[in-house]
């Protein structure tokens, strides 16, 4: 007890008051008089002249400087398209629920999405993070347990083991920052809705709030005591009742628009301000405008827009409430599809006062408008100049010759945002019959099929045996053809004229091009029967490789009677050109085509082109639409330039607007356009449509299963049922879903009865497939079917359907397009794929759809089929559009108009900015700019000002030629509009790369770039800038990050380290899980081939020797799937792996050594004495050259290099294939300058012989002491044989002298020559001598000295010689001169021209004819005597024999520099003949030698 009462004691305050120290107050400094004591004051007299309010300023508050930082680094990321895809497409998404708020919770969260993937497969982000929500949901309420909540997240993601469970629980606990809030069905929540209207408030920075609280976390606690007393409220976070008089959006730019502001695309345009997804922003413009049309006064419209856009948009509400029915009639006047349209609303406006002053100020403008229309449109071209970064002359404006401006357009905005989505059409009309059912969750949509119209009276078949005898084979077993080929027969058949088939899937449009084809090798053929085969081509071109694989079959088969070879040519099928030249149809993609006939090279067997064939040109409406529409420009263009007819036969869908396509493809519409609508499809079709109304993309995701299982249902039993879905995975699931349902609802025996043979059948062969989940289904009579089975499983599965045993076959599109296996019932589950080159889930295209629905129905079995086609209730109008004949078929040229106007440059068919757009002119843009000119943003005043959009033309072409130019693609003149071409431009042709990818390049390529740094700019290619890193691939991103050999220097969240990390994936064979990261990785590395070749052939043209060799090991790295640090041996297919990576564990054994060991000692070395003998062959069959080589100086800056170069390997065609590649480099001694470069192809027939190749090469003072000679194969890794070639030895010519300065004299007049009679010879002609003729006057007619005058041609060198002949006769009026050129034809000249002008001296001129006798004879009685070397020097062999040889007084020899070529060596003799004959008979002999300027003139004979 004393203890504790002393404890207590020591505590007390009396017990520690004395030890307080005493404050020291001397210390303290005392306040003044004046300083403010706290106490209370009047303000009487010291608030003169101001008023409350009076001071107040409208400022943002001051923004802390880690929010300053933040918002800079996010702006920074979204500019470059980088940062987490959380923090972009998460808040995009409507209807979620839970948004990670921490890092922590990110990175937590980004795991739960992977886990949520591997169980429900390859979904879009909003079902993934739909299923999330209910998941979070479920994990999180306290009133479950555990087992309840297992069995709730298994009805959501499936059966699942205990372990997965428990790590699905310890994945919840990390999400600390989660809080439940109830979201309405509108997409919003609960506790984000305002009392008073309903709206979702959403206050600046409140998501990131959590996040800010981390940097506050250094502040210290003073700050924070002066935050807690708190701070003025900002008007701007008070919600006001009346809208009118908010501030809390701020005060819009515009209070008021101007009519003409607004265009078809305003609002689209305002909208893309707040949405990064112009999609999602043309669907909210459409709602918008729909709001402005339908709600029943401001206050209805207000909510409705607030509701839709959300509070954070209200000062843009705002300005449209204020000026809504502005907004909504202009918008409308400018998207009037014809004048008919326009002039009704036009009508409507001028009835109405409110919206006649709308209507007036749209067509009359008063001066003040027109002055500040102009300077705002200056304004915004100097701003879309600054942009672009368009070096344009600031305010220069370029006109064209006929005085007219060419203006920089905005290509980005002229183009379709949606690509091939993008819907023309506002109504969608259906046939009679077809009617609505709304259900719950979803709503349908019933066309009936069209019945089929009766044959016309004078409409028969065409039977086989009336067509010509030849022809017949080609059908094989058909007796007729049917209603559609029997119409288009006589005209495919039996004329020349280009065709546009329009008919639905499965109409016999493949019958219709073979007649064509036909027709084609019926014009080579001979009386006899023979057909030419080496006179024809003809292409037949398919969107798809499986297309064209099933062409290659199809038409291989049927042309096999004829000798026709039909060969593939796309990226995976090259064709050498022996086999070009060997095959006669070619059928490829639209893109090898067009790299086909963009390279000039490779045009000699296009001119043999007679037919093209360009199948699905509907496709002109999808991404690829450019492709066919520069194809089909450039052929008619060649047409017309060669005026070589090639026929255009063009196969379509049904679709709308043929007449346009027709048009496009020169058809004439009398005789070559036929259009066959779906009553003629060979099975009559029954569609439904099923658009999912539900808000939550889980449950869309659940309604859609629930919706194929009750389509199933109703077939049960009595149809085949064909459902396709979009990734492999989705197969199964969806098989498995079905199933299930049926098994809970007892509703299996619908689809076989358990002692049926079906069953039996499906029972036994479940037991021999490999697969585990169709061993599953298959007793069931459920199957599925995907690329990633067996060809056993594949074919199995084709045969059981076939054979009708299966009823339901789950399927992915391959076996839409690759095996023709047709089903009662199609069912197409969703219509969202993953596309690679968006980096996000898109909607089916057009393409594939019609593929699927040409699948349902069987034409020996089916009066009609039935597609069924489930989408969101969104696109519902869009599929309608498209399979009932309603999308207009719309031009995507824009999109690559710069890219293609390139191809066109450097093709050489386009010089100018006028044959540019004459080139336009040729393309579907240009038919549909006519057509609809409001879609592609021409107004109808422009059309009606230029009715053939001239102007609008150059405009375009000028736009992509200024960004070529920018990018150093072309050189553009803007003055007089010519183009020329450069190497960049060049190699962004040839090898498919974009403007943006070459302007990458061309900032980033630098000659020191590490392999690092190479994968780095590699991975910034523009054709890689939609990909994006999704939240629940990270985790597995950076399980790969860890593996691949090659750092990466950025974050994983960067989508460029992702293209890096997936390049080296399949260079390192990796297995992937995710489908979208496998489809990433097919786009990834389909794209690589090319684009590393075009870097190879950048810093190949710039010299880069190292990055060079990089490049060029990187590129078959990729071709080869192996890094280069491995054994070259792994090259060879056969080669047992274990085996090579025996040798690889050998590191202190080279791989050079193998050579110098014979089989024994290579079994010996790996312990395996059977794969000696195998190693051994590989090892000298891999390529290997010996090189010698001789360097000759040709000057002192130039060498002559002889390279001979002896294969040393065994050849083997199954190896080497015909021929292989070789690259030659001459590198300077550091190895960083490529000097020279050339391709060496070596062919198979010439393996064993030695090959000399000659060269150039420039040499720099001061001599190096070396050069590097490297040979390269261009495929094969590790082939590279090195040659040093020294100069130690090496003698240079000395250095040669400057030419002969030309002085500036006075130029002599003819008088000089003082003899009248030489003077009338020029009189007539010139009055002055040149130049050149001034400075040699006196030495050649004032002197007897030889001369050497070396002159380019045209100089008057023939003159120089007739002053030396006339110095002759003053000297000697007898005295006998010699004219000798190597060139007979000049000869003659100089005859015919001599003979005239001094047989007026009475003089006589001969040729020499090179008849001995005769020769002697003429030059007995000849002054002037002209030869030939030959001739000349036949007659002086004997000169001692020949007084007349001896007389000879002066020896001209002209064209002096030919003395280093074919005749040189009779030119020297003749001349140094000369010179010894004048030392003999001691006469001299004058010789004045005239040639071309000379290096060395000073070592010349003379």
């Amino acid at each position: 007890m004393a203890d504790l009462s002393a404890r207590r004691v020591q505590y007390e305050y009396k017990a520690n008051s004395n030890l307080v120290l005493q404050v020291d107050r001397s210390l303290i400094d005392r306040p003044g008089r004046d300083e403010p004591t706290g106490e209370v004051q009047t303000l009487v007299g010291k608030m003169t002249g101001s008023k409350m309010g009076d001071r107040a300023i409208r400022s943002r508050p001051p923004v802390p400087k880690f929010e300053e930082q933040e918002a800079k680094r996010s702006k920074r990321e979204v500019r470059h398209g980088s940062g987490s895809v959380l923090s972009k497409d998460t808040d995009e998404l409507s209807g979620i629920n839970y948004r990670p708020k921490t890092r922590e919770t990110r990175s937590t969260y980004e795991v739960l999405l992977s886990f949520i993937q591997a169980a429900i497969g390859d979904q879009p982000r909003d079902i993934l993070c739909g299923a999330a929500d209910e998941v979070l949901a479920s994990l999180k309420e306290d009133k479950l347990k555990e087992r309840e909540k297992k069995k709730e997240v298994e009805s959501l993601l499936g059966l699942m083991t205990e372990e997965r469970f428990a790590l699905l629980v310890n994945l919840g606990r990390k999400i600390t920052d989660y809080e439940y809030t109830a979201t309405t069905e509108s997409g919003g929540t609960e506790a984000d809705i305002d009392e008073d209207y309903g709206v979702a408030v959403v206050f600046e920075g409140e998501e990131d709030e959590a996040e800010k609280s981390e940097y506050r976390k250094d502040i210290g606690e003073e700050d924070s005591a002066d935050e807690a007393e708190g701070e003025e409220a900002d008007d701007k976070l008070i919600l006001h009742a009346d809208l009118d008089n908010s501030a809390l959006g701020g005060q819009h730019e515009f209070d008021e628009l101007h009519p003409r502001a607004i265009d078809a695309y305003y609002l689209q345009r305002e909208l893309n301000k707040f949405y990064s997804d112009h999609i999602v922003s043309q669907k909210k413009g459409e709602e918008v405008l729909d709001i402005l049309k339908d709600a029943s006064d401001d206050r209805d419209c207000e909510n409705k827009l607030v509701l839709l856009l959300g509070f954070d948009q209200f000062a843009f509400i705002k300005l449209l409430r204020q000026n809504r029915m502005k907004v909504l009639y202009c918008t409308l006047l400018a998207r009037a599809e014809n004048a008919e349209e326009k002039k009704q609303l036009e009508d409507k406006m001028s009835g109405d006062s409110q919206l006649l002053p709308i209507l007036q100020a749209l067509n009359v403008m008063e001066s003040e408008d027109l002055v500040q229309e102009e300077r705002s449109r200056k304004a915004a071209q100097r701003k879309s100049k600054v942009e672009s970064g368009l070096e344009a002359e600031g305010e220069e404006q370029v006109e064209t010759k006929g005085g007219r401006i060419k203006k920089i357009l905005d290509l980005d905005d002229l183009v379709f945002t949606q690509g091939g989505h993008f819907m023309a059409n506002k109504k969608c009309t259906l046939p009679d019959g077809s009617f609505r059912k709304t259900r719950k969750g979803y709503e349908e949509v019933h066309v009936p099929a069209l019945k089929p119209k009766p044959f016309a009276p004078d409409e028969t078949l065409v039977k086989i045996e009336d067509l010509p005898e030849w022809c017949r084979p080609a059908f094989g077993s058909y007796t007729s053809l049917n209603r559609i080929q029997s119409r288009l027969a006589d005209t495919a058949l039996g004329t020349d004229e280009n065709l546009l088939l329009c008919a639905p899937t499965g109409a016999g449009k493949t019958n219709v091009a073979l007649l064509s084809i036909l027709r084609e090798i019926g014009k080579h053929m001979t009386e006899d029967g023979t057909i030419q085969r080496d006179d024809f081509k003809i292409i037949y071109i398919a969107p798809m490789r499986s297309l064209v694989q099933e062409m290659v079959g199809n038409f291989s088969k049927r042309l096999e009677p004829f000798g026709v070879i039909v060969n593939e040519l796309t990226g995976d099928h090259q064709l050498n050109r022996e086999q070009i030249a060997e095959t006669q149809v070619i059928v490829c993609t639209p893109e090898k085509w067009d790299i086909i006939t963009r390279k000039s090279g490779d045009r000699t067997y296009a001119q043999l082109v007679g037919l093209i064939i360009i199948d699905e040109i509907h496709l002109l409406h999808d991404d690829r639409g450019p492709v066919l529409e520069c194809i089909v420009a450039r052929t008619l263009r060649h047409v017309e330039a060669t005026q070589e007819p090639v026929r255009l036969v063009g196969l379509s869908a049904t679709l709308p607007n043929f007449e346009d396509v027709a048009t496009f493809l020169r058809v004439d519409p009398s005789k070559g356009l036929f259009f066959f609508d779906n009553s003629f499809r060979p099975v009559a079709l029954e569609q439904t449509y099923v658009g999912i109304t539900e808000k939550k993309a889980l449950k869309r995701f659940q309604v859609m299963n629930e919706v194929v299982y009750e389509k199933v249902i109703d077939h049960a039993g009595k149809n085949q049922v064909l459902i396709f879905v979009h990734s492999r995975k989705e197969t199964a699931k969806t098989a498995r879903a079905v199933r299930d349902m049926c098994l809970d609802r007892d509703t299996i025996g619908h689809f076989l009865r358990e002692d049926s043979a079906s069953a039996e059948v499906l029972r036994s062969e479940a037991e021999q497939t490999k697969n585990q989940e169709l061993k599953d289904l298959l007793p069931y009579g459920f199957a599925i079917h995907h690329a990633g089975m067996t060809r056993v499983d594949r074919t199995l599965v084709e045969d059981l359907f076939a054979d009708r045993h299966i009823q339901v076959l789950i399927s992915t599109a391959t076996l839409a397009w690759g095996v023709n296996l047709p089903a009662h019932t199609v069912v197409i589950k969703g219509t969202q794929v993953y596309s690679p080159e968006k980096g996000r889930w898109v909607e089916l295209g057009a393409l594939d759809v019609l593929q699927m629905f040409g699948r349902a129905g069987r034409p020996q079995y089916d009066s009609r089929g039935e597609g069924i086609l489930i989408t969101s209730h969104s696109e519902l109008q869009y599929y309608l559009s498209l399979l009932n004949q309603q999308l207009p078929i719309e031009s995507q040229f824009i999109k690559r108009l710069a890219d293609n106007l390139n191809a066109e440059i450097v093709l050489g068919t386009v010089q100018t900015v006028k044959e540019a757009a004459l080139w336009l002119g040729y393309t579907y843009l240009y038919i549909r700019m006519l057509r609809s000119p409001t879609v592609y943003g021409v107004s109808y005043d422009e059309l009606e000002s230029d009715p053939l959009l001239e102007q609008r033309r150059v405009d375009l072409i000028h736009t992509a030629a200024a960004l070529l130019d920018k990018h150093s693609m072309i050189k553009y003149d803007k003055k007089t509009g010519n183009f020329q071409v450069t190497e960049l431009g060049r190699i962004a042709s040839h090898y498919y790369c974009t403007h943006e990818t070459i302007a990458t390049y061309n900032s980033l390529l630098k000659p020191t770039l590490s392999q690092i740094e190479l994968f780095r700019v590699f991975s910034l290619s523009s054709e890689f800038k939609y990909i994006t890193v999704r939240e629940e691939e990270k985790l597995e991103l950076s399980k790969l990050l860890e593996r691949v050999p090659i750092p990466v220097k950025e974050s994983i969240e960067e989508p460029s380290a992702k293209v890096n990390v997936l390049l080296q994936a399949y260079i390192s064979q990796l297995k992937l899980e995710g489908f979208a990261l496998v489809s990433d990785m097919v786009y990834v590395t389909q794209s690589a081939g090319r684009l590393i070749r075009a870097i190879y052939e950048i810093v190949l043209h710039r010299g880069w020797a190292q990055l060079t060799d990089r490049t060029l090991s990187l590129g078959k790295m990729v071709n080869k799937r192996m890094w280069s640090s491995m054994s070259p041996l792994r090259q060879f297919k056969r080669m047992p792996m274990e085996v090579v990576m025996k040798l690889e564990k050998k590191e202190e054994f080279a791989w050079e050594r193998l050579y110098d060991l014979n089989h024994t000692e290579i079994g010996e070395l790996i312990r395996n004495p059977k794969m000696g003998k195998t190693i051994h062959r590989f090892v000298h069959q891999f390529p290997k050259l010996e090189l010698t080589t001789h360097i000759q100086p040709i000057s002192r800056s130039s060498l002559k290099v002889e390279l001979t170069i002896t294969p040393d390997f065994q050849w083997d065609e199954k190896v080497h294939g015909h021929s292989q590649g070789f690259w030659i480099f001459v590198e300077d001694v550091d190895s960083e300058v490529i000097l020279h470069h050339e391709f060496f192809l070596l062919k198979s027939k010439y393996a064993a012989e030695e090959h000399a190749v000659e060269f150039f090469v420039p040499v720099f003072d001061p001599l190096p002491p070396q050069y590097f000679i490297r040979v390269v194969s261009d495929s094969w890794i590790g082939s590279e044989t090195q040659l040093p070639v020294s100069f130690r030895h090496l003698l240079l010519p000395e250095k040669n002298p400057p030419p002969t300065e030309l002085l500036d004299l006075q130029p002599l007049p003819v008088s000089a020559l003082r003899n009248e009679a030489y003077e009338s010879l020029y009189n007539e002609s010139f009055q002055f001598f040149n130049p050149i003729q001034t400075q040699v006057f006196n030495m050649l007619y004032n002197g007897d000295e030889n001369v050497l005058i070396g002159a380019p041609t045209g100089s008057g060198k023939t003159l120089c010689a007739e002053l030396a002949i006339m110095r002759l006769f003053n000297q000697k009026p007898e005295g006998r001169s010699v004219y000798m050129t190597p060139l007979q034809q000049l000869a003659e000249e100089v005859y015919a021209d001599w003979e005239m002008k001094f047989g007026r001296l009475g003089k006589r001129v001969v040729l020499l004819t090179g008849e001995t006798s005769a020769d002697l004879k003429l030059i007995a009685r000849g002054n002037v005597i002209i030869a030939t070397p030959d001739k000349w020097d036949i007659l002086s062999r004997r000169w001692k024999q020949r007084k007349n040889v001896q007389n000879v007084s002066l020896f001209i020899a002209d064209e002096c520099h030919l003395i280093g070529g074919v005749d040189g060596p009779v030119i020297e003799v003749v001349c140094s003949r000369m010179r010894y004959i004048a030392s003999q008979i001691e006469k001299p002999i004058r010789i004045v030698a005239l040639s071309s300027p000379l290096s060395n003139s000073k070592v010349q004979l003379i």
